[in-house]
């Protein structure tokens, strides 16, 4: 019994997490959910009382996915330069190049469950793109002048803000192209000429 309530749960949250990411943490309502899976309402109430514990659930899965494939792409031990650009690549593939809608309907609608994720976020990527710049500045690839602290914080202000569909809407910026816009100002700022051989080799390879 225990097997098949897990299952089901596992299943409605992995088609909730589909929904969220096309449509939005408000858009998507429990009919949606429920006609998407071809189940009652009163069924998928016996598995999730609401909607805001499945959107904690989808939103803490979310971020341990992320967080298991950046540090698959750390663990390469790339160079610090294209590190970053491969972590771009994979997280943007896992959330199916979504727009910046879910992410302001999460802030919006569910604070709470944003202000913790965000939380989570800065600890995480602290810890990340600090590793990543001291080994750029060990490599010779970033300037040895910067300072760490404020370039990794600088970097999940700019990370987190371009998801702001006030400032970056959907219909100026793609994501993609934003991201990787905000990627090349981040890291020409601190690259040394040596880096930035390899910065422009890697958007000239990104463009062909």
């Amino acid at each position: 019994m225990y097997f098949c309530s897990t299952f089901m749960k596992d299943t409605i949250t992995h088609t909730a997490t589909e929904l969220f990411l096309n449509q939005g943490f408000k858009s998507v309502t429990m009919d949606d959910i429920a006609n998407e899976l071809a189940m009652s309402k009163k069924t998928l109430y016996q598995h999730y009382s609401n909607k805001e514990t499945i959107v904690a659930v989808v939103v803490d899965k979310l971020f341990e996915n992320i967080c298991n494939v950046i540090d698959g792409v750390c663990a390469r031990k790339q160079n610090p330069i294209e590190e970053v650009y491969e972590i771009k690549k994979q997280v943007m593939h896992h959330l199916k190049d979504e727009a910046s809608a879910p992410m302001h309907q999460l802030q919006k609608y569910y604070p709470k469950i944003y202000a913790s994720l965000k939380a989570r976020q800065f600890h995480y990527m602290q810890e990340c793109v600090v590793d990543n710049i001291k080994r750029g500045l060990e490599e010779g690839l970033f300037r040895d002048n910067i300072d760490v602290d404020f370039v990794s914080r600088i970097y999940f202000n700019g990370v987190t803000g371009i998801k702001d569909s006030q400032l970056f809407p959907s219909t100026m910026f793609s994501p993609k192209d934003l991201f990787e816009s905000f990627l090349e100002y981040h890291l020409r700022g601190i690259v040394t000429p040596k880096g930035r051989k390899i910065l422009n080799n890697l958007i000239h390879s990104t463009q062909d």
